[in-house]
């Protein structure tokens, strides 16, 4: 029995090692990149797996020694891309104790899901923690229809139902200033852009996306990598401050989200504080990933990030409050511009079709 079960501890923690290794290949297909979700699943298996091996191995055996060391090697590299978002890691987005009056912005974003008949629960989310501003993406007609009583508190709005995934719409309290919808990469992924003005007068460039996810057997992350690195080279561009939004399809931990960062000079709010998991919703928080974020640029400070309780949906909404304090202590991401993010683009232009 000890040698059965010995060996299959060694043959998973080889499949864990190699599936350790298989996100470091510059390669965008969906089956290497899907790796880099289940970063923290990965790292907890391989701390039992090696314990587990450690306890009924040989340690005379060149093998076991080697799959230990390996083994060691490949928990230590998942646990290098989670920790920054553990309380072990110092907080990127500074901490605000108040804030001035009108400077204020809070945040509720959440992706519905499609034939999802949740919305009273949405609505009262939105009745409870009564952000200033509603983002909603996979809206489509009879959705837009059962939030219409949004519109009572929110008069500033912007819909865009759409039948298939790719719906979204704003709600806010705070007047819009030139609001659109836009398509960064295509005809078919929409995303939304537009200014918030603050009581203060401040106006703040609110961006709120949802890209195409990989797909099993089908595209890889081309195009979301793409229309994500063009969302943050809008931001980088654009008018300061700026605050990002939505389901982006992507783990908080990946390589592509820290280039898309640097590229918009954007911070994480996750940063030293915790996961905040939010797919799928029905799995046990364990299980989960955080890929529904809000992204801000350096001039806000955090007064909370929540994630909220369950829609119906596959993903759990997120909210934020944000304090919108230009003079601040903290340390302001400043945008870039660099070759890989270029190529990365060049890419997804030439996988959707569109001139460059």
């Amino acid at each position: 029995m000890a040698s059965a079960a010995y060996a299959v501890l060694f043959v998973l923690a080889v499949l864990l090692v190699f599936l350790t290794a298989l996100p470091r290949l510059h390669s965008q297909a969906w089956w290497v990149r899907v790796w880099d979700f289940p970063r923290p699943q990965i790292a907890g298996l391989l701390a039992l797996t090696l314990a587990g091996l450690a306890a009924l191995g040989d340690p005379g055996r060149w093998a076991h020694l080697g799959i230990l060391a390996s083994g060691g090697l490949a928990l230590a590299a998942q646990l290098r891309r989670i920790w920054p978002f553990t309380p072990l890691h110092a907080v990127q987005a500074q901490p605000a104790a108040r804030c001035a009056a009108g400077q204020k912005l809070t945040l509720l974003t959440a992706n519905l899901k499609l034939r999802n008949s949740g919305a009273e629960r949405l609505l009262e989310q939105v009745r409870r923690t009564n952000p200033d501003v509603v983002f909603v993406v996979e809206l489509d007609a009879s959705w837009a229809d059962a939030l219409e009583p949004l519109k009572r508190d929110y008069p500033h709005h912007l819909v865009h139902p759409r039948a298939d995934f790719w719906g979204m719409a704003i709600y806010a309290r705070l007047p819009l200033v030139d609001p659109g919808v836009q398509f960064l990469l295509e005809s078919y992924v929409p995303s939304i852009r537009t200014g918030l003005r603050l009581p203060s007068g401040a106006v703040v460039a609110f961006h709120g996306v949802h890209p195409k996810p990989p797909t099993l057997f089908g595209h890889g992350t081309v195009q979301r990598d793409a229309e994500l690195l063009l969302a943050s080279r809008a931001v980088g561009c654009g008018p300061r401050p700026a605050v990002l939004a939505g389901d982006l399809n992507a783990v908080a931990w990946s390589r592509e989200t820290e280039l898309f960062m640097r590229e918009g000079g954007l911070m994480d709010p996750r940063i030293g504080r915790g996961l905040f998991s939010t797919f799928p919703a029905g799995w046990p928080w364990f299980l989960r990933w955080p890929v529904d974020h809000v992204f801000f640029s350096g001039e806000f400070r955090l007064l909370r990030l929540a994630r909220l309780p369950d829609i119906g949906s596959d993903h759990l909404p997120l909210y934020a409050e944000l304090c919108l304090d230009p003079d601040g202590p903290q340390t302001q991401p400043v945008p870039s511009r660099s070759r890989a993010a270029a190529r990365v683009i060049a890419a997804g232009r030439g996988e959707a079709g569109t001139p460059p």
